[in-house]
């Protein structure tokens, strides 16, 4: 970005083409990671991870509704995105780990700047 042009939020710092093609769409990195975070249970995963690791049952009780397949399959997405590290520890029976990674970590700044945005503004969003 100009120097002249530092107040302009990097996502408008672009004009997009009119209309924006599908193939923009998908590739977008932007929409890519909305879709991919914005679903009931990843975000709220990653939130409790940010604060230390969980082992599974712990991550499973903390979070109220959930399935057991459902949190399986919301851990397998994260950490096919190299969000979550999954760590097996050698013990009888085997217990199970999981901590965000660097990555996972680099999310937490943006992540909450778009919750404190979210309670700021709650009562001008309709519901």
């Amino acid at each position: 970005m100009s120097g002249t042009h530092t107040d302009v939020p990097t996502v408008l710092a672009h004009d997009l083409p009119r209309p924006v093609p599908v193939a923009e769409q998908d590739a977008c990195p932007v929409g890519t990671i909305f879709d991919r975070l914005g679903d009931r249970w990843s975000m709220l995963v990653i939130v409790l991870l940010g604060g230390r690791a969980h082992r599974y049952n712990e991550l499973h009780r903390a979070i109220e509704g959930i399935s057991q397949r459902m949190l399986t399959r919301t851990l397998r997405t994260l950490e096919n995105d190299n969000l979550v590290s999954r760590t097996v520890h050698p013990t009888v029976p085997p217990s199970v780990e999981y901590d965000l990674t660097p990555l996972g970590r680099s999310l937490l700044a943006p992540v909450s700047a778009l919750a404190d945005w979210a309670l700021a503004h709650a009562r001008e969003l309709r519901p």
